[in-house]
């Protein structure tokens, strides 16, 4: 009986921590945490929304969702300098939580690819290269290489 309620609350929690990608305009991809409010809101394109959550909560990794989340909706709606706090303070607290190992390696490498989209929609090329190649050095996961590889792209690399 324990190790059925032990899978099942192992599984329940990575599912909370996973994350997916929506394109972007300039075919980047953003990730976002799959949780159920904000993650549905920034798909239905509800920036706003996202943007004005700002609960607070004593849970570190509902913190670091949110401003994960929050990030993303502020590259959506093209608030780039608020995006790259909001990525800044998502690391942080990622930095924080009880995420373990491989999975805080993957969400701390999305929200720097996600601070490097923002970065480098804000013209500030040389620091969204960095947050790029950390992103990949952290996690080689195939969206964090496309972003990489999109930016030396359009900046002819």
């Amino acid at each position: 009986m324990f190790k059925p309620l032990l899978k099942r609350l192992a599984l329940s929690s990575l599912l909370t921590c996973s994350a997916f990608a929506i394109a972007d305009q300039s075919d980047y991809k953003l990730m976002v945490i799959s949780d159920s409010d904000s993650s549905q809101a920034i798909i239905q394109g509800q920036y706003e929304a996202v943007l004005n959550n700002t609960a607070k909560s004593s849970d570190v990794n509902s913190q670091y969702e949110l401003a994960f989340n929050r990030c993303a909706a502020s590259v959506k709606s093209k608030n780039f300098s608020h995006a790259e706090s909001l990525c800044t303070e998502a690391i942080k607290l990622l930095n924080q939580s009880e995420v373990r190992g491989y999975k805080r390696r993957e969400l701390t490498s999305f929200a720097l690819s996600n601070r490097g989209i923002a970065r480098i929609m804000s013209k500030n090329d040389t620091a969204a290269l960095s947050d790029f190649y950390e992103a990949v050095k952290m996690s080689g996961n195939d969206l964090v290489n496309h972003n990489l590889n999109r930016a030396k792209q359009n900046l002819a690399l």
